[in-house]
């Protein structure tokens, strides 16, 4: 049976498989090209085009609150010899730009002027060892760099409204490990892959509103180092064959979440809380593959993320998602085009500000629309 591409079922791990996934996921962290044949090199970019509103408690509209973000995405696998191959991948796993409109710019009194910016890039160097055709392990390092900036702004901030906050530029390490079984007559290929935790330190400035209820902090700057670890995940990807030149794929994504914490010290002494509480978040990908000719392929796939407690943080406006897409590959001599449209249906989320738990605005009829362009060469 001849075996479709693996970057037919993995397109869009360089755009945004988990695209609004806790809100702030964004690559999926693929491994895919672990698994190409021979010597590979790939560029990707992807666009995410989110659009997200909603309707704040007083009635008055949140405007367009997301903002579009690009990905994108380098890797290279070399492979040593029959046992041994080695891959560096290059991806913007997370991130977040968030940004209220204010009521004079028509948005919300009740949240207008809240702000999130969140970057990240992380570099993963990955070994591959093979005991056979069946069974391999994987595993390598993950250096990762990440900062941010926060804006906590309207009548739900009540006398915190004005706080912000920005962390600097942090690098970290953190470690990959894996394995995979795989039956090459039948094109079947099962493989998990634990990510861990990075415990990142900002270098952090915190900048409190003038307002007597604050007591000290009132007006104060503040210095600080503030510990945020970004997730461990777990990712399983599976595929096999169905039919000649028919494969069937299918992806699991686990992310922990609810220890992604942002706490930064002066926050937490005046409202006891900081500035975002997530849960975990578990992504599902199916979809079928179609080798139609020896130039071109296509398939078609749907992904789910269930809903979650409806309460959410305004940082992370939506709660959920269902997507369906369509991608690509042209293959031609050493060269591989992947092409690939994703559409996400975005559930409806209630952003609360902890002050106390408490619905400020309803966010409903969302959604967004994911790009995504792949050009690789085996050498």
């Amino acid at each position: 049976m001849k075996t479709i591409p693996w970057a037919l079922c993995a397109l869009m791990g360089t755009t945004a498989t988990t695209a609004m996934a806790g809100g702030v996921d964004r690559s999926g962290q693929p491994i895919g090209i672990l698994f190409e044949k021979g010597n590979y090199a790939e560029l990707s970019f992807g666009i995410i085009k989110p659009s997200v509103s909603g309707t704040d408690v007083a009635s008055y509209d949140t405007g367009s609150v997301a903002g579009d973000h690009n990905l994108p995405g380098i890797a290279l696998k070399y492979e040593l010899n029959d046992a041994w191959s080695f891959a560096v991948i290059y991806d913007q796993a997370y991130g977040a730009d968030i940004s209220y409109p204010t009521a004079l710019d028509g948005g919300s009194p009740v949240l207008g002027g809240t702000r999130a910016k969140v970057d990240s890039s992380g570099i993963t160097a990955l070994a591959r060892y093979k005991f056979d055709e069946n069974f391999s392990i994987h595993g390598g390092v993950r250096a990762s760099k990440a900062s941010g900036a926060v804006t906590l702004a309207g009548a739900a901030y009540s006398v915190l409204s004005g706080y912000d906050v920005t962390f600097d530029d942090d690098w970290a390490l953190g470690y990959v490990v894996g394995a995979a079984y795989e039956r090459p007559d039948i094109a079947l290929r099962v493989a998990i892959t634990y990510f861990s935790k990075v415990k990142h330190k900002f270098d952090t400035v915190e900048q409190f509103p003038t307002n007597p209820y604050l007591g000290p902090f009132s007006g104060a700057s503040m210095n600080s180092v503030t510990q945020v670890n970004t997730p461990q995940a777990v990712n399983i990807d599976a595929q096999t064959g169905i039919a000649a030149d028919t494969l069937l794929f299918g992806s699991i994504r686990w992310v922990d979440w609810s220890e992604f914490l942002i706490d930064p010290e002066g926050l937490v002494a005046t409202s006891g809380g900081g500035l975002v509480a997530l849960e975990d978040t578990t992504t599902y990908t199916l979809g079928v593959g179609r080798r139609f000719n020896d130039n071109w392929s296509g398939s078609v796939f749907v992904s789910y993320e269930p809903d979650g407690d409806p309460l959410i943080s305004p940082l992370a406006p939506t709660n959920g998602y269902k997507g369906i897409g369509l991608a690509a590959v042209y293959t031609q001599d050493n060269m591989k085009v992947t092409m690939g449209v994703r559409y996400l249906d975005l559930g409806d989320g209630k952003p609360e500000t902890g002050t106390p738990d408490t619905a400020r605005a309803q966010m409903s009829d969302n959604h967004a629309v994911a790009l995504g362009l792949k050009v690789g060469f085996t050498f």
